[in-house]
């Protein structure tokens, strides 16, 4: 899924992410970690890969295909 950077805190590593249909999603440290970036703003297109239980587990660039 896709959404839009909310918040990001420098400190934690963690945020929030609004999604397309306004949704709002919260990701841990572990989540920005495991996508390997250094640092998100707000705006930001992200892509976000969950759990079965709805738990992000990886936060991405979104990019074109």
């Amino acid at each position: 899924m896709q959404g839009t950077v909310a918040a990001f805190d420098r400190e934690t590593e963690a945020g929030r992410v609004l999604l397309d249909d306004g949704s709002p999603v919260s990701f841990t440290p572990d989540a920005f970690a495991a996508g390997g970036l250094r640092l998100l703003r707000p705006g930001q297109r992200v892509r976000l890969e969950t759990a079965t239980d709805g738990t992000v587990t990886l936060v991405t660039l979104a990019t074109f295909h």
